[in-house]
């Protein structure tokens, strides 16, 4: 399996052709609860939207054992000081019976976590770098941004060292696949206009993520960031391919200047030939 995005290198993980076609991805999902609602919010898990306590035991109608083994993902939660669990495999399979999916096959149940995992992982690492450039506020993020992406690293070990804030935690998440992003229609509509150029299948899925950011002076801020997931066409070995369009969602001018930060940062760096003459000296 591969999971990139346009301007990064491609991750890895076991491969299996059909994993991205499992049904969870286009299930509708349970309605989100209000933020003032805690009691509901905790009962939530917010990576996988249904109740973190879904049964582990076998069902009735079951002829395989699925392991009850639930993995910790790498994702903070914003509520305690711990990380987000993901679902075993056995109560992936009893959340889908419960939503009608009641053919699924239980032999590929355990690769459904699988990419389920694997997915938000890398979700989370685009996250992470977002908020690497601009938690420490848009002056310094300009600074990470100036090399394009290319530079980035080395800008943010500088930048790092001189400023330290806490890291991003999750608070809360929203599956909304049936919600097209306005980037996402806009880049349908160019696929129509220039196939050859930009044509693509729309995205089969669309998340909310909703993450707690720290400032260098001790302000706590909610950012919403959006994730529109993408499959393209497989490897020549059979591994399927994952796009993750992930970014600030315009809630505010300051969303707004940080995608146009990053994306004219990464153009101007490459237009304006600095990527050449630093190759060069």
């Amino acid at each position: 399996m591969v999971l990139g995005r346009q301007s990064s290198s491609f991750q890895r993980a076991p491969s299996n052709p059909n994993l991205w076609r499992h049904p969870s991805s286009r299930a509708p999902n349970e309605p989100l609860a209000s933020s003032s609602n805690t009691s509901t919010i905790y009962k939530l898990n917010p990576l996988n939207y249904m109740p973190s306590t879904t049964s582990q035991k076998r069902d009735d109608r079951q002829t395989i054992h699925l392991p009850t083994d639930r993995e910790t993902s790498s994702i903070p939660r914003g509520d305690m000081e711990a990380n987000w669990e993901y679902p075993s495999p056995q109560q992936m399979y009893n959340a889908m019976l419960r939503k009608g999916y009641d053919d699924t096959p239980e032999d590929a149940v355990e690769s459904m976590v699988a990419v389920h995992n694997f997915l938000n992982e890398g979700a989370w690492g685009e996250i992470v770098n977002w908020e690497r450039r601009f938690s420490r506020g848009l002056a310094t993020g300009w600074q990470a941004c100036r090399r394009g992406e290319d530079g980035f690293a080395e800008e943010a070990n500088r930048i790092a060292s001189s400023r330290d804030v806490a890291a991003p935690k999750l608070l809360r998440f929203q599956g909304r696949p049936n919600e097209w992003t306005p980037k996402a229609r806009i880049i349908n509509f160019m696929g129509r206009m220039y196939p050859a150029k930009y044509g693509c299948e729309p995205p089969f899925d669309r998340h909310d993520w909703y993450v707690q950011r720290r400032t260098v002076d001790g302000q706590i801020r909610e950012v919403r960031y959006v994730i529109d997931y993408y499959s393209a066409p497989p490897e020549p070995t059979g591994e399927p391919v994952f796009y993750l369009d992930v970014r600030p969602a315009v809630d505010s001018p300051t969303a707004a200047v940080e995608r146009m930060m990053r994306w004219g940062g990464d153009i101007w760096y490459r237009a304006s030939g600095a990527k050449v003459r630093e190759s060069a000296s």
